[in-house]
């Protein structure tokens, strides 16, 4: 994390007097969320209300890397971008929106796929990577290049009526990486929102979900959320979290 700009200016008191009363954040841990880097994969119906609440939040740095464009249908959750948006790149229309938002914040956006080959050179220097993609080749590539770069992940999914969120942090003895959880098997069926549906405001939840993960990830608070899993039940409303066990036979990191 680049060095903290402390104290605040009186304006930068203002727009986070929220953040700055609260004994766990204070004014020093609002001038760490103002140096630090957070990595969006994914401007969609996760990324979408978490780039908006980290860019209110006063993160920073936000790198957003998404090489798709707004649709219609993708109004419908997807609440950073408006009607006047459909068909632009989802990156450059959310730094337009982070823009209007907070001019704290410093956006770049990737108008690209992130895969094996580029994922170390796009999460270079993140303090978080929050991933929301809805592609399981493309998570298991961030997950890598985020486990040998030692920077905490944090990964949402939502689908229907559902949703799960995990932060890993698999260098760390006693805590799983990505694979631990989902195995090895690049291969596997994506389930699709257009085919399945999801509730719009599901992606609401567990996108401010995500956010608020990544913001424990910089200035820790409350119990340590790595190697559990949250699960949404909004048919059963019920919120469930489990335990995460480390994998003594991972490939990724066991060794």
């Amino acid at each position: 994390m680049a060095a903290s700009t402390f104290p605040l200016t009186d304006t930068q008191l203002d727009r986070y007097a929220r953040h700055i009363v609260l004994k766990e954040i204070g004014g020093r841990g609002q001038a760490q969320l103002l140096a630090a880097h957070v990595v969006l994969i994914g401007a969609g119906g996760i990324g979408s209300p978490a780039i908006q609440y980290l860019a209110a939040a006063g993160i920073g740095r936000l790198t957003i890397i998404d090489n798709d464009r707004v649709d219609l249908s993708n109004l419908q959750r997807q609440t950073v971008f408006g009607t006047d948006d459909i068909g632009a790149p989802k990156a450059a229309a959310a730094a337009r929106a982070v823009a209007r938002l907070n001019p704290d914040v410093t956006v770049n956006p990737v108008v690209d796929r992130i895969e094996a080959a580029n994922a170390a050179a796009l999460l270079a220097d993140a303090d978080v990577v929050l991933d929301g993609c809805d592609n399981f080749a493309t998570r298991l590539a961030v997950a890598d290049a985020a486990l040998t770069a030692h920077i905490p992940l944090v990964s949402a999914a939502i689908g229907q009526f559902e949703g799960q969120l995990a932060v890993f942090r698999g260098w760390e003895a006693d805590k799983p990486c990505y694979r631990c959880f989902v195995g090895n098997d690049p291969d596997r069926a994506d389930a699709s929102c257009a085919d399945q549906g999801v509730l719009g405001a599901m992606a609401g939840v567990l996108g401010s979900l995500a956010a608020l993960e990544a913001i424990r990830a910089i200035i820790p608070f409350g119990v340590d959320s790595a190697g559990k899993l949250l699960i949404v039940d909004t048919l059963e409303f019920r919120f469930r979290t489990i335990a995460l066990p480390k994998d003594p036979g991972c490939q990724a990191c066991s060794a």
